[in-house]
């Protein structure tokens, strides 16, 4: 693919008539329930954000993790794939180290090759599993720092029409599927700026150092052929409700997991309570105080104004919003109420 047409393409990733918002997917597997209900879930959720023209729609890959039955990431891609007809799919993001870049360049080929000019692929450092799991899936860990990087250009290498390496990926070459960097601390900043990719930081659960990637990566961001200016998507926590009562109830669920995540007892996402952060006692606030400055909680007046503050405070040129509700009906209605508020999202103004 010429230089030109790449542009044009990866240019159509970023458009929209008003602030761009997409869908992160943990694919959370509720309390007493399966893997099956929540791949059944995830299909309800993307045919809605298909209809109601969010963005894009990303499955996140992790491991050995009782609550998040998103492990084979690609497959439930395509799973999506084939129930959605508009909305942009992809992986936020495959967790590279834990795969040959070959097999993720076909894997990928196959899924452009299946939904042509819908593919992102979103590429982590992270394991996304603890040490154990991480062995278990690679037999031995990288120690090498600059291996990431090193993957990472290979795999675009096996995507380029005329690709250096004598493997070829089938399919794979010439597809140029678009790279995306994720992060949670400056390396990945680092990384996306020096080869001019978009950069996705995970605010959602990871904030503190969010605010210096995102300077430094554009600071030091160098255009490439699949991007000329910078790119920012930021990871953000969205429960929306009717009434803001009604919001935190729902959002209980995600604090108790995360609470629980965070202090080393990972649980299925469990039903809400009433005042949770009010009875879990000072050890959980400390663990949420940080971030809930990346989340929006309330009825639909109450998470537009959080969210345009997120966007006014860090120059976001676009959020992926997770939800992660028990409720399979509350999380669709926050969808709903989400986009019904995305036309009042304004872009910041440069400072």
């Amino acid at each position: 693919m010429a230089p030109s047409l790449l542009l044009a393409r990866c240019k159509g990733l970023f458009m929209s008539t008003s602030f761009p918002l997409s869908v992160l997917d943990l694919a959370p597997i509720l309390q007493g329930s399966t893997a099956r209900h929540s791949f059944a879930t995830t299909i309800e959720l993307a045919k809605l954000c298909d209809r109601l023209n969010f963005n894009r729609y990303w499955m996140a890959e992790h491991h050995g993790m009782v609550g998040i039955a998103s492990a084979a990431t690609s497959i439930l891609i395509a799973h999506v794939g084939h129930h959605t007809q508009r909305i942009r799919i992809g992986a936020g993001g495959i967790m590279l180290p834990n795969h040959s870049p070959l097999v993720i360049a076909e894997q990928f080929g196959t899924l452009e090759s299946l939904f042509p000019g819908r593919i992102d692929l979103g590429l982590g450092r992270a394991p996304g599993s603890d040490q154990r799991t991480a062995r278990a899936l690679r037999r031995r860990l990288e120690s090498d720092p600059n291996a990431f990087v090193q993957d990472v250009m290979e795999l675009q290498d096996y995507f380029s029409p005329e690709p250096e390496q004598p493997v070829l990926a089938v399919p794979g070459r010439g597809l140029q599927v678009p790279l995306w960097i994720l992060g949670s601390s400056l390396y990945g900043a680092q990384v996306a700026a020096m080869l001019g990719l978009p950069y996705s930081f995970a605010s959602h659960f990871a904030p503190a150092q969010m605010m210096d990637a995102i300077s430094l990566y554009r600071q030091h961001f160098r255009p490439s052929e699949q991007l000329k200016k910078p790119h920012v998507m930021l990871g953000f926590n969205v429960f929306a409700a009717d009434t803001d009562e009604q919001a935190h109830y729902l959002a209980s669920s995600w604090q108790q997991s995360f609470v629980s995540l965070r202090t080393g007892r990972p649980i299925p996402l469990p039903p809400p309570v009433e005042n949770y952060l009010e009875q879990a006692g000072p050890a959980a606030d400390q663990i949420m105080r940080h971030v809930l400055s990346c989340a929006a909680i309330g009825s639909p007046e109450t998470v537009r104004e959080q969210i345009q503050n997120f966007i006014d405070r860090t120059q976001a040129d676009e959020l992926i919003i997770t939800t992660n509700m028990y409720d399979a009906k509350a999380r669709l209605h926050s969808y709903e109420l989400l986009a019904e508020i995305q036309p009042q999202l304004k872009a910041a103004q440069p400072v």
